[in-house]
């Protein structure tokens, strides 16, 4: 698979479904409109601010929470490539790969990155290169029948490849 390159977006601990894609939203007929109240009441200025290609950098439990796909198509829509966390909620984490979006489990520490780290990411080798910081870090690799569903841009295109 190609490397995933783009900039950090760092978030919190517990970040739940209804923090990504607020309630009040989901009424919403156009995905996009929906896209621009990302995260906004954990940061009003998401939408605004996150940028095609960037990496979403969270702590602990990442996407818990109810089980909307929501959630993860806004930051499909915002163009992010991959997130990585501490931790997902486990139903979050498969909705993220489901929809073409790696989700990357790694212990960092607040010493790896900073918002706007330029990152570059291997999930054929299971590393993060912090290109700011001058930092490899490892993570576990994605078991390769995950990896088929992100490699076809999501379960969707692979069962209609097949």
């Amino acid at each position: 698979m190609e490397k995933i390159k783009g900039k950090v977006y760092i978030l919190g601990d517990d970040i739940n479904t209804d923090d990504i894609v607020p309630s009040h939203t989901l009424t919403m007929r156009d995905p996009k409109e929906m896209a621009q109240c990302t995260l906004e009441f954990i940061d009003p200025e998401f939408a605004k601010n996150v940028h095609k290609g960037d990496v979403i950098v969270a702590g602990e439990n990442f996407g818990t929470g109810s089980s909307r796909e929501e959630a993860v198509n806004v930051f499909k829509i915002l163009g992010i490539k991959a997130t990585i966390a501490k931790s997902f909620a486990r139903i979050y984490y498969r909705n993220l790969l489901n929809n073409g979006i790696p989700g990357i489990v790694l212990d960092w520490d607040k010493k790896d990155f900073s918002k706007e780290d330029e990152v570059e990411i291997s999930l054929d080798e299971g590393l993060i290169l912090n290109k700011t910081k001058n930092l490899k870090l490892e993570f576990k690799k994605i078991p390769p029948f995950l990896a088929r569903i992100l490699e076809a841009g999501g379960i969707l295109n692979l069962l209609k490849n097949k």
